[in-house]
């Protein structure tokens, strides 16, 4: 505490210093700092319009646009997230609520703009609005719409995310049995794109292919858990790799091994990001071509990783924020030419419809920090060879250059759509890469192309940095892999298989950073925990229970969580050389008072829809006015519900209970969309374990306004109950006389406020790791 202290006061002799010193630009803090907020950085930058405009990336006579857009800030836009039912109920709730109030509304005398869709996304599910933070607290109707999109983002309902960034996703063609690799997926708004493309069919729950959702940043990738996590899938996997020498990994095919080549890859390199210039004004002053230069070689390395593992007949997209050549084009180029063929661009032209875009440019010069100009290679001087490479320049061989075909590329510009910058590229395997040639087929062995091609020798080691002068070398023969690929797996050779263990790899292989990662344990198929659940919920037997895993090797398992069959496909033969940060959702909590129940396992609002499906006891239905009382009332007693709901009830033992609804389609004003909810049979009430914020989104759907929260009792006050909360005191006591108990485990560990939080001792992965980061 004594040095906290003293550190303090320092800063507090140092502070009116500081404030000096920065008053350079803008004036003192008292005088400019406070009222006008930090001095406003001049979006000027000399070099950035000399390059382009020498470059001719904008159409004639659009400079002028194109630099005016660069200077106004990005539209806020918005997408409609998770599966389609629900998706739809959000959607209606928007337009026909929400959006009406803002049609005829004024702020100091000007029209509201109404927020209006993305003419080329599909189905209405994004929206872009010019409403400022300003403007929003002007109005009690923009602050209510502030607040519904506040809260349904906190549920996942909804994710800000850039118009253009949504673009990538679209163009993969996602269907549910595709497996996806996304190479550099934080902060996570297209891995969630992705994870929605899979379940596509919300009745199927577990869809054949999945996501591994890969990056580089340690703490960036709790980001992206949390992201994913959002939309409660058993078919995402986050993983913690440098995409340019991401492991290959292995899959058990009818006890052989073979090599997982990906159906689709999502390859949204770092950039310069001078496309982004709208949003993150510092690049205005920070600009310079030595960012292309220096990230060229990555983004080419991670590219070639990722046409590596793409299965033939796959589709990979190469994005970037960036506009530069360097990083666009002649990584594309580099790229096909090594390729020597077996890879080419797709004509994604009418892939969507009503998106505007320029197709990509075929002669480009490259420039120094400093403004030399080089129009190829052979002019860049020796001393230059370190900072310029060859890779950076168009091909010289004009019919090499026009079969590439280029112009098959997107480039979006700023002033054509009110977007910000971008660029994407679609490519096709159409065979195997020169440097991985395949050996002959095994006799007997299925035509599949993604288990038949063989590993490349020019793989770099596990977990060490790829080196480019491999990577770039189709000279390399093929050799000597077969035996990997299709060698059967030694089960009793390795302890951790054998036990159904993953754990993370070993330390000796490589330096793990960050948080240590809780092992990933499949239940055994003889462990004694799960007959009881089995029973008490009276699972179908076509529940996958060896998809069940807990994150603890010791002591009572605590949670238990889901993953597909593909995915534990994938944990089992990859352990060592992955390193996993989270993959399943939770289906099941620990409830200690819960043996009395004849079970000591409740539901998890989080797994509910995916577990849902299997459980054939212990459901009841429920109307809506019923749902209506459960979501705003900690625990309402039998008398408060319908009757219908009361007879369900009655005859069942306390415990964990599914509420479920069902929507009446012969009542089109009422939700339409079906709801799954996690509950506690009491003595004499019920209540639900569901998140806050999901119980918000539920009243909103229904059309309920919520008002406040009355946390002493546990209401929620909406526009349609607040009048009667008077009575809850008087009807709380009562409940006491009679008897009414509740499992003390399940009140603590599920109480409203808390959501679905793990008990304080769970060592449950990356929910510790989790709170270690800053918010």
């Amino acid at each position: 505490m004594g040095r906290r202290s003293r550190c303090r006061r320092l800063q507090q002799q140092q502070r009116p210093e500081s404030a000096e010193d920065r008053a350079e630009g803008g004036g003192k803090r008292g005088e400019a700092g406070w009222e006008g907020g930090y001095p406003e950085i001049v979006k000027e930058n000399k070099l950035f319009e000399h390059y382009y405009r020498e470059l001719k990336i904008v159409p004639e006579g659009e400079w002028d646009q194109f630099m005016d857009a660069l200077r106004e800030p990005l539209p806020a836009t918005l997408r409609i997230t998770g599966y389609k039912s629900h998706a739809k109920e959000i959607l209606h709730c928007l337009k026909n609520k929400y959006f009406k109030e803002l049609e005829d509304l004024e702020v100091d005398g000007q029209k509201v703009e109404v927020p209006q869709p993305l003419s080329w996304y599909p189905e209405e599910l994004a929206w872009h609005t010019n409403l400022s933070r300003k403007i929003l607290r002007k109005s009690p109707q923009l602050e209510k719409f502030h607040q519904f999109l506040v809260s349904e983002t906190e549920s996942g309902n909804i994710s800000r995310q850039e118009a253009v960034s949504m673009i990538p996703p679209l163009l993969l063609n996602v269907q549910p049995h595709h497996k996806i690799l996304d190479m550099c997926a934080a902060p996570g708004s297209k891995t969630t794109q992705l994870i929605e493309m899979l379940h596509a069919d919300m009745s199927v729950p577990f869809p054949e292919g999945f996501v591994i959702a890969n990056d580089v940043d340690n703490k960036r990738c709790y980001l992206l858990v949390h992201q994913a996590k959002r939309l409660s899938s058993p078919c995402i996997m986050v993983v913690n790799h440098d995409a340019s020498s991401i492991p290959r990994l292995q899959m058990d095919v009818g006890g052989t091994k073979e090599i997982l080549f990906y159906d689709r890859i999502l390859c949204d390199v770092p950039c310069s990001g001078d496309g982004t210039m709208r949003k993150n004004i510092d690049v205005w002053k920070k600009w310079t071509t030595l960012n292309s230069l220096q990230l060229h070689g990555l983004q080419l390395r991670i590219a070639t990783r990722g046409a590596e593992q793409l299965a033939e007949g796959g589709r990979m997209v190469y994005s970037t924020c960036s506009l530069n050549p360097v990083e666009d084009e002649a990584v594309i180029a580099s790229l096909l030419e090594k390729s020597e063929g077996a890879l080419e661009l797709a004509d994604v032209s009418n892939e969507l419809p009503g998106l505007k875009w320029m197709p990509g440019i075929t002669q480009w010069k490259v420039m120094t920090k400093d403004g030399q100009w080089f129009a190829d290679w052979d002019a860049v001087p020796h001393s230059r060879h370190t900072q310029i490479r060859p890779t950076m320049f168009p091909l010289k061989d004009p019919e090499k250059l026009q079969a590439m075909h280029l112009e098959r590329c997107l480039r979006i510009l700023p002033h054509h759509q009110n977007t910000g910058g971008f660029f994407v590229a679609v490519l096709v395997k159409k065979s195997s890469m020169p440097w991985n040639k395949r050996q002959p087929k095994l006799q007997g062995k299925s035509a599949d192309t993604r288990g038949s091609t063989q590993l490349s020798p020019a793989d770099p080691t596990e977990g060490t940095p790829a080196d480019p002068s491999k990577l770039e070398s189709p000279s390399v023969t093929g050799t000597g892999d077969t035996e990997i690929a299709h060698a059967p797996e030694d089960l009793e050779s390795n302890g951790n298989r054998k036990d159904g263990v993953c754990g993370p790899p070993p330390s000796k292989k490589r330096k793990l950073f960050g948080f240590k990662e809780d092992p990933f344990v499949f239940i055994p198929e003889d462990d004694p925990l799960f007959p009881p659940i089995e029973k008490f919920y009276a699972l179908d037997p076509s529940f996958p229970r060896m998809n069940l895993l807990t994150r603890t090797t010791e002591g009572k398992k605590r949670q238990l969580y889901m993953v597909s069959k593909e995915l534990r496909n994938v944990l089992l033969n990859n352990s060592e050389r992955m390193k996993v940060i989270n993959t399943g959702i939770k289906v099941w909590c620990r409830n200690n008072s819960g043996e009395e129940f004849d079970c000591a396992f409740r539901l998890a609002q989080e797994g509910i829809y995916t577990l849902y499906p299997f459980i054939n006891s212990r459901i009841i239905t429920v109307s809506m006015e019923d749902v209506k009382i459960l979501l705003t009332q900690e625990n309402p007693f039998f008398r408060k519900l319908s009757s219908e709901t009361y007879s369900q009830a009655k005859d069942l033992a306390k415990g964990s209970i599914v509420l479920k609804y069902e929507p009446d389609s012969a009542n089109p004003d009422s939700l339409q969309c079906p709801i799954v909810l996690c509950g506690w049979r009491g003595k004499a009430s019920i209540r639900t374990f569901v998140p806050k914020n999901e119980r918000l989104h539920y009243l909103r759907m229904m059309g309920l306004e919520v008002l406040g929260e009355k946390k002493k009792e546990g209401v929620i006050l909406t526009n349609e109950n607040a009048a009667s909360t008077g009575q809850l005191e008087n009807e709380v006591t009562e409940g006491q006389r009679a008897g009414e108990t509740h499992s003390p485990d399940a009140r603590e560990a599920d109480s409203p406020d808390a959501g679905e939080s793990d008990s304080p001792d769970v060592t449950a992965g990356c929910d510790l790791a989790e709170a270690h980061l800053p918010r």
